[in-house]
């Protein structure tokens, strides 16, 4: 009988072979753009957050020129991403901080990232993976969330829940990975309501919890 480990290093080969090329499915530049368009990504798509985050650099193109920007204009620039008045609250005000605290450049540990404005782990653990190479934790995200618990590993809903129950099931050099592919296969194969199970590559693998 396979452990949950091997189930999961099982389902990381084969999603490893299917996306070669794993990365977020965000535009960005460098680790402050990465932070603005997961911030942005909330209950949005990443297509749409990838149609405004070139107008809104083109306006603000460094971290301080956004920290000195006004509420008004980052609202209608992010407006069409979805709770715009938060988002660009947030925005400015993560912008003041990483110029006041960090000198200008984006923190690259997981106790200063949280401390922005907008930002909470799992944000904080896109951009440490992504952005600087840093394996600190998984991201969980609606995609994780589901597909964890499709495939078994988790009994939670809770994403903090969730991620400790990952980790310990994959390596740490696999986990910005781990993220990346779930989410791929989520959008591609294993879609939230009408999963295409007949032809998943991971139908051997997957007890299929929570569907009928």
């Amino acid at each position: 009988m396979p452990t949950a480990r091997d189930r999961a290093q099982a389902i990381f080969a084969r999603l490893a072979a299917r996306y070669p090329d794993p990365r977020p499915a965000l535009d960005f530049r460098d680790a402050w753009g990465l932070l603005v368009a997961t911030v942005l990504a909330a209950q949005c798509t990443d297509a749409r957050v990838n149609q405004v985050t070139p107008t809104l650099f083109a306006r603000w193109p460094e971290i301080a020129d956004l920290a000195e920007a006004d509420v008004a204009d980052i609202e209608e620039v992010v407006h069409s991403t979805g709770f715009f008045r938060n988002k660009a609250r947030n925005l400015k005000a993560a912008a003041q901080r990483v110029m006041d605290a960090f000198g200008g450049r984006v923190p690259q540990s997981m106790a200063e990232l949280v401390t922005l404005p907008g930002v909470a782990r799992k944000t904080a653990n896109i951009v440490l993976g992504s952005a600087f190479g840093i394996n600190e934790g998984i991201a969980v995200d609606t995609h994780v969330t589901r597909l964890a618990f499709r495939l078994g590993l988790t009994e939670s809903a809770d994403a903090k829940v969730i991620e400790r129950d990952l980790m310990p099931l994959f390596e740490r050099s696999q986990w910005a990975d781990i993220n990346h592919y779930l989410v791929y296969f989520g959008r591609e194969v294993c879609d939230a309501r009408r999963p295409k199970c007949g032809e998943c590559p991971l139908a051997d693998l997957c007890p299929r919890k929570g569907l009928q």
